[in-house]
C-alpha cells in the first residue's frame, strides 16, 4: 500500500491554511500555480500578506527593443530581475506616482490610468480635463488643447505633451485600489500651481483642497487623513472623508534650508525627511550637462506637544524608500539584505526628469550612521546611462 500523498487532493481548508503561511507575494503566486484545486481553494487577491520589500522599476535599457511591452523590475530580496508586461508604460507615456502597488500613467490624452503590474488590473481616474482649473479642453486646437486658469485668474494655454509632462507632480492613494470593499481616495499634487486635488473612487472629476496650495512638496495618507508638507516643513491636514475637505494646519517651526521634503509614516509616527542636493555643470562635446546629486538627508519626527520637529540620528533599524513613490518605511530585519538606518532614494526632481533630459540618475543609499552616499548595488548603470526618461521608481509588489 502506497503512503504517497497526492497534493492536488488535499481538502480546501488545508490548502487555505497552508496558503496563509505564505508571507511572500511571489511564493503565494507559485503556490496557487500548483494545480486547479489550489487555485480554487485560495483567493486571487489575498488579504493576509504583509507589506513586501519594494522592487526597483528600471527604465528601458539602451539595448532593449523600444517597442517592447515588457519592463524589468529588480527585487532586492532575491537579487533577481523580474520581467512584467506593461504595455501602458510606453516612451510616449509618463508615470506620476507609485502607491500601494499601483502605477499612475499619463499619456497625451486627458485620460489618467492606474495599473497594478503584478495582477494586470486597471482602473481609470478622472481625466486631466476635469480638474477645476482646466477651463477648456479642445483636442482639435493643435498645440493649444488646454486652457488653464491660474490662482490670479489669468488663463494660459498648454499642449498635450506639456500637460502630460508638467501638470501633475505625483498621485498617492488612501488605500489599495484593489480592495473592492473600500472606497479609496486619490490625491494629486499639481506642479504649476502647487494645488492639491482629490477624488474618490468612481468620481468623474477632481476637487481642489482650498487653502492648501503651498503644501505641495509631498503628501501621505496618515491616520485617516491626507497630510501635506510645504517647502518650509509646515504641515496641512486634509480630511476628505466627508462631502468637502476639512483643512487644519500644524504650524511647526520653519525649516530654512533643504531642497526637497518628504513625509513618511514610521512606526505610526510622522517623519519629515529633508533632502539636500548639489549641482554640477559638465561641458561635453560643446553641450552643457547640468547634473544634480544628493549629498545628505536629515530626518525629523513630529512632536505634537509644541508642535515641533525633533531631529533623529537613527531609525531604530528601519529603512526608508523615497522618490516618486508614496514614501515607505520598513523594518530592515524583516528583509534579508536590507540595511537598517538607511534611506534608499530614487530620482524625482521633476524639473529634470522629462523627455529630452540625459545623464546619470540621482539615486542611491544614504547611511544615516556615517552620512555616506553609495550607489544602489543592483542598478546596472551601464545599461541605462544616457536614458533619463523615465527614471527608476520604487514599486511595492502587491496582490491586494
Amino acid at each position: 500500500m502506497s503512503n504517497s500523498v497526492v497534493w492536488s487532493d488535499l481538502p480546501p481548508e488545508m490548502i487555505e491554511t497552508i496558503a496563509k503561511k505564505q508571507k511572500n507575494g511571489k511564493d503565494y503566486v507559485r503556490f496557487r500555480g500548483v494545480c486547479s484545486n489550489f487555485r480554487s481553494s485560495t483567493p486571487n487577491i489575498p488579504k493576509h500578506l504583509p507589506c513586501q520589500l519594494p522592487w526597483l522599476m528600471l527604465p528601458r535599457g539602451i539595448d532593449q527593443d523600444p517597442k517592447s511591452k515588457n519592463r524589468n523590475f529588480f527585487s532586492p530580496d532575491d537579487g533577481k530581475i523580474h520581467q512584467l508586461s506593461l504595455p501602458e508604460d510606453l516612451d510616449s507615456n509618463r508615470r506620476c506616482g507609485s502607491s500601494y502597488g499601483w502605477l499612475v500613467i499619463l499619456n497625451e490624452t486627458p485620460s489618467i490610468s492606474i495599473i497594478n503590474p503584478l495582477t494586470q488590473a486597471k482602473q481609470d481616474l478622472p481625466p486631466l480635463s476635469s480638474f477645476p482649473n482646466v477651463t477648456n479642453f479642445a483636442p482639435s486646437d493643435i498645440g493649444r488643447e488646454y486652457n488653464i486658469r491660474t490662482s490670479d485668474g489669468d488663463v494660459y494655454t498648454c499642449n498635450l505633451k506639456e500637460m502630460r509632462d508638467s501638470f501633475i507632480k505625483k498621485v498617492v492613494f488612501s488605500s489599495s485600489p484593489s480592495n473592492e470593499d473600500v472606497e479609496y481616495y486619490a490625491l494629486a499634487i499639481l506642479n504649476q500651481t502647487g494645488d492639491l486635488a482629490y477624488c474618490k473612487k468612481g468620481d468623474k472629476c477632481w476637487k481642489f483642497i482650498h487653502d492648501a496650495n503651498s503644501y505641495c512638496e509631498d503628501v501621505i495618507y496618515y491616520k485617516g487623513c491626507f497630510y501635506g508638507v510645504s517647502k518650509h516643513g509646515t504641515i496641512v491636514k486634509c480630511d476628505v472623508n466627508g462631502g468637502e475637505a476639512i483643512v487644519s494646519f500644524i504650524e511647526t517651526p520653519r525649516q530654512v534650508d533643504g531642497d526637497m521634503q518628504y513625509l513618511v509614516n514610521w512606526k505610526n509616527e510622522l517623519l519629515l525627511v529633508t533632502r539636500y542636493t548639489e549641482l554640477e555643470f559638465n561641458m561635453d562635446q560643446n553641450k552643457l550637462d547640468i547634473v544634480y546629486k544628493t549629498n545628505e538627508f536629515r530626518v525629523f519626527k513630529l512632536v505634537l506637544n509644541g508642535p515641533k520637529w525633533e531631529s533623529l540620528s537613527a531609525l531604530d533599524g528601519w529603512v526608508l524608500f523615497l522618490g516618486e513613490n508614496s514614501s515607505i518605511a520598513l523594518c530592515a530585519s524583516d528583509f534579508p539584505g536590507c540595511k537598517g538606518d538607511c534611506i534608499y532614494y530614487t530620482d524625482d526632481f521633476s524639473e529634470w526628469n522629462y523627455d529630452g533630459a540625459y545623464g546619470s540618475h540621482d539615486l542611491g543609499v544614504y547611511d544615516m550612521e556615517n552620512g555616506s552616499v553609495e550607489a544602489l548595488p543592483y542598478y546596472p548603470k551601464s545599461l541605462y546611462n544616457g536614458r533619463r526618461w523615465p527614471p527608476p521608481i520604487w514599486f511595492t509588489p502587491s496582490l491586494h
